[in-house]
């Protein structure tokens, strides 16, 4: 009976974690050495798992703190810039996307704006205040998007939308399978069973001899 409900509890989260080319380096740390930082144009695949797909952008080594590990992202270079990864999904299956953004403090706008896209998802604006935001102190924040995917490749964009070289800085990107909740019933109720199960077991006795 224990081995039924684990079955079944595996095939069901089994399709969220089937992805045969999984969403890799999201924090930018696989990549030609950029010293303090480097210019990427577009049709750049030099970032592991990323491509820049318009304007370019800045690969960001010492220049300032990242939110993890070494290195990421100012999404404007000499201006706006676009960067892109498609990976497995696991059609109709809802995801979200979590990520850390601060903004290149050497020059305007304070504000930063950028846009996130998922394949078949909506476009979600973001925007940060960068004041007071220092290389060293990049006050980092991180933000969510979610999206259900339409295929079984998805391709996930993160867009300067300001036309400056100083734009949203981003890093520690980060794609997560959303169980849906009957999913976590499932799971529950199986567990709760197994223990039930194995509390149910009767004890061993030996006879004496």
């Amino acid at each position: 009976m224990r081995k039924l409900i684990v079955a079944t509890i595996a095939a069901a989260v089994l399709p969220f974690a089937a992805n045969a080319q999984a969403f890799q380096n999201g924090g930018f740390e696989t990549g030609p050495n950029p010293g303090g930082f480097t210019t990427q144009g577009t049709g750049s695949t030099a970032i592991t798992g990323w491509t820049v797909t318009s304007g370019t952008i800045d690969y960001i080594g010492a220049y300032w703190l990242a939110a993890e590990g070494a290195r990421s992202i100012d999404l404007s270079g000499n201006g706006p810039g676009t960067i892109a990864q498609t990976f497995d999904t696991v059609l109709g299956q809802h995801y979200q996307v979590s990520f850390w953004l601060s903004g290149n403090p050497d020059g305007a706008p304070t504000v930063k704006n950028l846009a996130v896209n998922a394949t078949g998802g909506a476009t979600t604006n973001y925007t940060l205040d960068s004041t007071g935001v220092h290389h060293e102190t990049m006050n980092w924040m991180q933000f969510t998007y979610d999206f259900v995917a339409s295929g079984t490749s998805t391709t996930l964009s993160f867009a300067s939308l300001d036309s400056t070289p100083y734009g949203p800085a981003l890093d520690g990107v980060a794609v997560t399978a959303v169980p849906e909740p009957a999913v976590w019933g499932m799971m529950i109720g199986g567990f709760g069973l197994a223990g039930f199960s194995l509390r149910r077991r009767p004890a061993v006795r030996f006879a004496r001899v």
